[in-house]
């Protein structure tokens, strides 16, 4: 159908290890992100956030509480829902990859000067908000 705009939803996480915050870049787009992307069909939220962070940064995380969800529309015009959870890392290790090439561990106030994307940075302040 022509004309039909199609909503994207996806999920991702706030990984947090001892006070700091996992920012990763994307060299496809030349940013800086928080972990997330598309779910697949039949998925959870949560199964996609748990999956994708897994696939970014291959770290195998557990979630620990759902975060604010966030509205945008993409850069190509669709309108974009993402969920994400407040994650804690259980196992893995971070190796780069197609999607990611580089992962810091940042405090929240680092992280939100990194982030390219204002709704991330807002994300990541209210965690500094809440302590």
């Amino acid at each position: 159908m022509t004309g039909v705009v199609r909503q994207v939803h996806a999920a991702g996480g706030v990984v947090e290890r001892g006070g700091r915050v996992a920012v990763v870049h994307r060299p496809r787009y030349g940013d800086w992100s928080l972990p997330k992307g598309k779910l697949d069909r039949g998925e959870s939220w949560e199964d996609a956030a748990l999956r994708e962070v897994l696939e970014e940064t291959g770290l195998v995380c557990e979630l620990a509480g759902a975060l604010p969800e966030i509205r945008y529309v993409d850069h190509r015009g669709r309108p974009k829902t993402v969920r994400y959870w407040r994650m804690v890392v259980v196992g893995g290790e971070f190796a780069a990859n197609d999607e990611v090439d580089e992962l810091r561990w940042l405090t929240p106030g680092e992280a939100a000067a990194l982030l390219s994307y204002e709704h991330d940075r807002r994300l990541v302040h209210s965690l500094q908000a809440d302590g």
